[in-house]
């Protein structure tokens, strides 16, 4: 493999993950497929004449393979799942819009077949036209279209449509876990909105609700029960954290790690709380912030 074709993938690896992962929901196995695809890549093909959308197509093949293959663990899945916390700079490309790795979002590509959520990835997100799409699918491109219009009746309403800045970021995610920690219930109900909703995965690894609580009332009752059992006093180092574009924590237990990311609605209050407790899916944070 001379240098000038290691060049070349280097270039797109960045981009060859981010697709893996909005596939995949998994930083572990997007690395995963990145890998296979460079081991394909040494063995392509001197005369390649587009490096980009080769290495495009072979990513997203390999990760509509993972995915029919987990599609039974997926299923049988203990408690809600959610994707593994991305934690990273965004960059100038059209696949970093922060809405576009939000958990909501990712959430809703998981109720897509895997064929239809790559050609809304690589068309409505990584903006690859309609042939190229066609292409790396090897299927016709009025069935690519038809794929693209199912996916967006999924998809339209999950991304968020409200951010917030750094500052109010940190500043929510601080005064929720210090309401939380303090057991001051009248500034979590402030903080939360009305109809807002907590997810929780610990995957049978670790504790966490198997139902996603649905409410300001349903999600008041289970921090109160975490606090009570003393589950907070177990922290021992809290940071601020954009997860999936959102304001968060890494909150640091005895046991290990945890994320808690909090999507925020238009009037600056809670409206979702994404924990993720499940040790196989934080093991990239250590480099993923140091």
């Amino acid at each position: 493999m001379d240098a000038a074709r290691t060049a070349d993938f280097e270039a797109h690896r960045p981009r060859l993950k981010r697709l893996a992962y909005r596939m995949l929901g998994s930083v572990a196995e997007a690395e995963d497929v990145v890998q296979d695809a460079w081991f394909r890549w040494t063995r392509a093909p001197a005369d390649v004449a587009e490096p980009a959308a080769w290495l495009i197509r072979v990513v997203t093949r390999l990760a509509i393979d993972r995915l029919r293959a987990a599609k039974a663990q997926r299923a049988a899945y203990r408690g809600p799942w959610l994707p593994d916390p991305l934690i990273e700079p965004r960059v100038d490309d059209p696949a970093e819009r922060a809405e576009d790795v939000s958990v909501a979002f990712l959430l809703a590509l998981e109720r897509l077949s895997p064929l239809e959520r790559a050609v809304f990835l690589l068309h409505d997100v990584f903006e690859e036209d309609y042939a190229a799409v066609a292409h790396t699918l090897g299927r016709r491109e009025p069935a690519i279209r038809q794929l693209a219009v199912r996916a967006r009746e999924h998809v339209r309403e999950a991304r968020p449509r409200f951010s917030v800045s750094e500052r109010q970021a940190a500043e929510l995610a601080q005064a929720f876990m210090a309401a939380v920690a303090g057991g001051d219930v009248s500034a979590l109900s402030a903080l939360l909105s009305e109809d807002a909703v907590m997810v929780t995965d610990g995957g049978g690894k670790r504790k966490a609700a198997l139902r996603v609580m649905v409410g300001r009332e349903d999600v008041l009752r289970l921090l109160q029960g975490l606090q009570w059992r003393g589950g907070f006093a177990q922290v021992e180092a809290m940071r601020p954290a954009r997860i999936n574009g959102a304001p968060g924590l890494i909150l640091d237990l005895a046991d290990g790690p945890e994320t808690i990311a909090f999507e925020p609605d238009a009037s600056g209050r809670v409206a979702a709380i994404y924990a993720v407790r499940n040790p196989d899916k934080l093991g990239h944070l250590k480099e993923a912030v140091g």
